[in-house]
């Protein structure tokens, strides 16, 4: 256990380094999918490395190992994590558990928040055009979303690069990007190591909706003027669930447009597969590892050696046991005295203490 309970904390921090370089590379939809199972994943992991580590310092607590009946002191031998490490992480655990729920019910409110908007916006069809001279354009997830432009940013494109910017809050809605960007916050929530990873997986949604673009348009040297002017024209984009054609990094995208489309690296998801069954499998030995030591603890306690001071008289119960030189004596004496006792008789049975030989009444 304490090595493997380590390995999906490493597995994170290795994810985390890796995955911003590595990400712009990939061609953009199975790199959002393979980044959406390895937040899943290594956040689960994370979890998993944390409960078992606070794990090991709950369980010595003796009113704990009262009521499941194990040993403590076979515990602190067996387990080799810090009392202190294991109540940090307890803590680190506990945080996590509510930055996740306050994440949760945020991402909840945002998405009845777009969908109120979306009932609320003029006309059926699903683009939307706001008669606002500010430039604005952004996909609203609902049922169904909806595309909301503005005049504003109509009148900053020409035809062509108008069709390659709805093309773009197309894919989104369709590709349903919003749930992408969901899980991903939630999980970086959970471990906050998980951030760079969030931020990578927004890069790659908007790569995603750029390629769809690309290819319903066909030509990409026309979504690449769309996306830099549409860039220009908004300073700040909107918040909440909107998802923006002016996201992520603009130049970076622009430079990918302008280049061929991206190659498929199957090597790159083998390794990201195999890491992620690295995790897997060390979360599973060490919880095993520690049921394992709970399940000789609780034998240790039943077979009769309770730790001392751990019942409720057991300190006194400690404090009157005969050492191992008085009950050496009277045994001594005993079978000096009376050479049929039985435990001066050899044991041919097996039965120990069972097997008592008695005298014939003389």
């Amino acid at each position: 256990m304490l090595v493997n309970v380590y390995v999906p904390i490493v597995v994170t921090v290795v994810l985390a380094l890796l995955a911003p370089r590595l990400a712009p590379r990939l061609a953009p939809r199975p790199a959002a999918w393979a980044l959406l199972c390895a937040a899943l994943v290594t956040a689960a992991g994370w979890v998993g490395s944390l409960a078992l580590l606070a794990f090991t310092a709950l369980a010595q607590i003796p009113q704990v190992a009262r009521e499941g009946h194990w040993s403590v002191r076979l515990l602190r031998a067996e387990d080799p994590v810090r009392f202190g490490v294991a109540v940090g992480c307890a803590l680190v655990l506990l945080t996590a558990c509510v930055a996740c729920a306050v994440t949760v019910v945020r991402q909840t409110r945002d998405l009845r928040w777009a969908r109120r908007e979306c009932r609320r916006l003029p006309g059926n069809d699903q683009l939307a055009v706001l008669d606002d001279p500010a430039p604005e354009a952004f996909a609203l997830p609902g049922r169904p979303g909806r595309i909301v432009v503005s005049r504003g940013m109509l009148d900053c494109l020409a035809a062509g690069e108008r069709a390659a910017l709805l093309a773009h809050e197309r894919a989104h809605l369709r590709h349903h990007h919003h749930r992408f960007k969901t899980v991903w916050r939630i999980a970086a929530a959970v471990n906050p190591l998980l951030r760079p990873v969030e931020k990578a997986g927004c890069f790659v949604l908007e790569r995603w909706a750029d390629e769809d673009a690309a290819a319903g348009v066909g030509d990409r040297t026309v979504v690449a003027r769309a996306v830099a002017r549409a860039a220009l024209a908004v300073h700040a984009g909107p918040a909440g669930s909107a998802l923006a054609a002016t996201g992520g990094a603009v130049p970076q995208r622009v430079r990918a447009l302008l280049a061929p489309p991206p190659r498929h690296r199957p090597l790159h998801f083998v390794a990201a597969g195999l890491l992620l069954t690295l995790c897997c499998t060390s979360l599973t030995d060490a919880a095993t590892d520690s049921e394992q030591m709970v399940e000789a603890a609780q034998h240790t306690h039943l077979c009769g050696h309770p730790d001392p001071g751990s019942g409720p008289h057991g300190a006194a119960a400690s404090a009157h046991r005969r050492p191992a030189d008085a009950r050496f004596t009277d045994h001594a004496a005993r079978t000096a005295a009376w050479p049929d006792h039985p435990a001066a008789l050899p044991d041919h049975t097996g039965l120990g203490a069972l097997c008592v030989r008695h005298r014939p009444n003389t």
